[in-house]
């Protein structure tokens, strides 16, 4: 076997610590984010959460316009790869695959950097720019959600206050209190008395229906509280509480009290025939005249299908947007309307590196704790790098919004009728961002209009063909189909072809299959549905 020496290019790309890091904080949402803050302040000792207002690099719209830096760019490479998952990734020509080298399982992180950034002994606070507000953009309410939230009553909470009046044994109440916690957020008892029994883990076979029996009584009890329909086994149970409740306030020889009884009659039935309105079947079943079902299932139409609705917990559907878009006091009024994008200050995590511990190591050069003294300063760099990767992703948020906003800048003005067709592709043209960036920051990320606060990704959607020869936003379109069927007139609802009919008048073509999509994306029932009894 002869020996040789041989010379061979090949391209390697390694993604660093720092590189993987940024870009699996930019594709974080804003809860996602504090988690992993908090996480990296209980693991890292030279971060810190500081209350304190302190100056921090400047950024956001005053650099949204700076060149990209060489770091910026091998950041935006490596989110064009297709795999982030491993560490290392190299292209080279086919009988030279072999001879790449990846970086090695066992090397520690390197947090010393790649020299893309220059890193400064200034570990000042980042995030402190303004004080935490209301996301009102008004301001002119004194409490926000999230704190209106808080003040607001479970349902758990509001019947075991009203279980309080009830005069009743130890046994009782405990089945009663046990009964309550079992409800979902609807008010709906899912399991039955049995499983619920069996829950309790007893053997006795008397007993357990000693205990059926006591959840049967209080299940009654439950019942009878309010709000009417909570405790229901079914949507027709629930229906029927509520109808039985209002028999009880009605004369029997009224009108009103044999349209209930026939709406009583209805749901005993299958509940797949009230959602179909299936009005003929309903009459051969004997439920009652043609007249009467009609007016039944529109009194049934009002009831209360989830009584728990009211007591739902609205702190977690609560939406903190990202970014704020604040429409500009305009002095001349012939000028186009101007917007200010900024960065929530709420949703910004303020934090600095520890300065004692960062002292403390810094005059101690290690000496016999070489070893530890390498290790702790690893740590430190970490969490200079952590700081300097949330910045840069809300930097890359703003930019990418301030772009949206001008793009979009007569949704702003007059509503998501003007929205204009937008893709990814356009807004990371504009910024020299890769098209996986952008996507990463608009999923998940929320701005806040004068119209509402939507997804990032809303503001960006297909265009559908004109007879002009230009594109209408899909979003646009949306829009359109719904201020359509909110005209309309309800004892004869616009059927889809009808509604694609109208689209073409406007001049935008739109099949009807695809107004059934939209309008089934909207969630809006069908004209079948629609119509009035």
């Amino acid at each position: 076997m002869k020996q040789g020496l041989s010379l061979r290019a090949s391209q390697h790309l390694a993604l660093t610590p720092q590189l993987q890091q940024s870009i699996r904080l930019l594709q974080l949402s804003t809860l996602e984010l504090s988690q992993e803050v908090e996480q990296m302040l209980d693991e890292n000792p030279f971060l810190e959460m500081s209350e304190d207002r302190a100056e921090r690099e400047d950024f956001g719209l005053e650099q949204s316009d700076t060149p990209v830096s060489s770091g910026d760019s091998e950041f935006e490479f490596a989110a064009g790869s297709s795999d982030f998952s491993s560490t290392t990734a190299s292209t080279s020509t086919a009988d030279t695959d072999g001879d790449a080298t990846p970086l090695s399982a066992d090397d520690a992180p390197d947090w010393e950097g790649d020299g893309s950034h220059d890193m400064t002994p200034d570990d000042s606070e980042w995030g402190a720019d303004a004080k935490a507000r209301s996301n009102n953009l008004n301001g002119d309410d004194d409490k926000d959600a999230t704190e209106l939230a808080r003040t607001h009553e479970s349902l758990q909470a509001f019947l075991h206050r009203q279980a309080l009046g009830l005069r009743l044994s130890q046994s009782g109440s405990a089945a009663l209190r046990f009964l309550i916690e079992s409800l979902n957020d609807d008010g709906y008892l899912e399991d039955t008395l049995e499983t619920l029994a069996l829950t309790l883990h007893t053997d006795d076979e008397e007993a357990f229906q000693d205990l059926v029996h006591h959840f049967t009584v209080a299940l009654g009890l439950l019942q009878s509280l309010e709000p009417v329909g909570v405790g229901a086994r079914n949507l027709g149970e629930c229906l029927r509480l509520q109808i039985a409740a209002i028999l009880k306030g009605l004369a029997q020889n009224s009108d009103a009290y044999e349209v209930m009884q026939v709406a009583l009659r209805i749901c005993a039935q299958p509940m797949e025939l009230l959602a179909r309105r299936d009005i003929k079947r309903l009459v051969q079943l004997g439920v009652g005249s043609d007249e009467l079902v009609r007016l039944a299932i529109a009194r049934i139409a009002r009831l209360e299908p989830k009584p728990g609705r009211k007591f739902a917990d609205v702190e977690r559907n609560i939406v903190v947007p990202d970014v704020l878009v604040v429409p500009l006091s305009n002095t001349q009024k012939t000028a186009q309307p101007k917007f200010r994008v900024m960065l929530n200050p709420d949703v910004m995590p303020r934090l600095k590196v520890h300065d004692i511990y960062a002292n403390v190591l810094r005059n101690h050069r290690g000496g016999k704790d070489a070893a530890n003294h390498a290790a702790l300063q690893q740590r430190l760099q970490e969490a200079r790098w952590f700081i300097k990767n949330i910045q840069q992703r809300f930097d890359t948020i703003l930019r990418v919004s301030t772009a949206i906003v001008e793009r979009q800048k007569s949704f702003f003005i007059h509503g998501a009728l003007a929205m204009r067709p937008l893709v990814l592709r356009e807004i990371a043209d504009e910024l020299g961002l890769h098209e996986s960036t952008i996507s990463r920051v608009t999923t998940a990320k929320y701005m806040a209009t004068p119209f509402g606060t939507f997804e990032l990704k809303y503001f960006f959607g297909s265009g559908l063909g004109t007879e002009s020869g230009g594109n209408a936003s899909s979003t646009a379109v949306r829009a359109l189909i719904k201020q359509f069927i909110i005209a309309e007139s309800a004892k004869k609802p616009l059927s889809d072809n009808q509604i694609s009919e109208m689209l073409k008048e406007q001049g935008i073509e739109c099949a009807r299959r695809t107004v059934a999509k939209y309008r089934e994306g909207l969630k809006i029932a069908p004209a079948s549905l629609r119509k009035a009894l």
